[in-house]
């Protein structure tokens, strides 16, 4: 059995100013983005957007992740708290984002940039895509690190226990089967996906399926909410917000290939 390191979570102290893993894989993740996206556009794969549109573009992304993210969580996971004191959404240094709001916060971003210039919305979506997967990895890293979101108790080999968790009981690292899965995973699917030409959503409703299917299936083995524990059928929160990312993912892929 493997114990987590408990690592410290402040990755940088001088004086009073903290720097965070978390907040710096978020920062990393971001870095990628913009790396790859840069590399994308001079490859040429989408020519209708410059790298200076591409740097506009990013701002508004960053703000759908950050507003979003904060949203979905307070609504999808804290909304018994949020109802009782609305002011609890700004709390964001007691921590809470969301996968699933930074999607939808992503997605309303992008379709303001695009009414603003005029551009097709798939076709931003479908490069964008691509340039998700490693800064989702860079935040499961940043999960794994500060020892939260771990997974249910298992007698796998490799399980591992998260004192932070308060029992000594071996877990699912599945922080890390997230970050195999839609990080690393996903990054190749989309990457060479998006290296071929395709019709417009195609890339964009690879993402969903696969980031819904992934993320579906290590529910089954990443401990649910203490609050909200195992909701109707037999699923988690997180599982019930993949389902429509799956249909919505598998109605770009029918309409791509119907265009083809």
């Amino acid at each position: 059995m493997l114990y987590h390191p408990e690592f410290d979570p402040i990755a940088l102290q001088i004086g009073p100013l903290a720097v965070r893993w978390y907040g710096l894989m978020y920062l990393i993740g971001f870095g990628l983005g913009l790396m790859l996206g840069r590399l994308r556009i001079r490859a040429n794969q989408n020519p209708s957007i410059s790298i200076r549109q591409f740097d506009d573009l990013l701002f508004y992304i960053i703000l759908g992740v950050i507003l979003g993210g904060r949203l979905g969580y307070s609504i999808f996971y804290d909304l018994t708290n949020v109802i009782r004191m609305p002011i609890s959404v700004f709390y964001v240094w007691e921590g809470g984002m969301s996968f699933h709001g930074g999607l939808i916060g992503v997605c309303a971003a992008v379709a303001m940039y695009a009414r603003q210039k005029k551009q097709n919305w798939l076709v931003l979506t479908d490069f964008i895509a691509p340039l998700v997967p490693l800064g989702l990895a860079a935040g499961r890293i940043g999960n794994f690190i500060n020892g939260e979101l771990w997974g249910r108790p298992t007698d796998v080999p490799w399980a591992m226990v998260f004192p932070q968790s308060g029992s000594l009981v071996g877990r699912h690292p599945s922080q890390l089967y997230e970050f195999f899965l839609e990080g690393v995973v996903l990054f190749v699917i989309l990457w060479v996906s998006s290296r071929k030409k395709t019709s417009v959503g195609i890339t964009s409703g690879l993402f969903l399926v696969f980031y819904g299917l992934f993320r579906f299936v290590i529910e089954f083995m990443r401990e649910p909410d203490a609050h909200l524990g195992i909701l109707s059928s037999g699923l988690s929160m997180g599982q019930w917000l993949c389902v429509p990312m799956l249909f919505i993912g598998l109605f770009l892929l029918l309409r791509g290939k119907k265009l083809e």
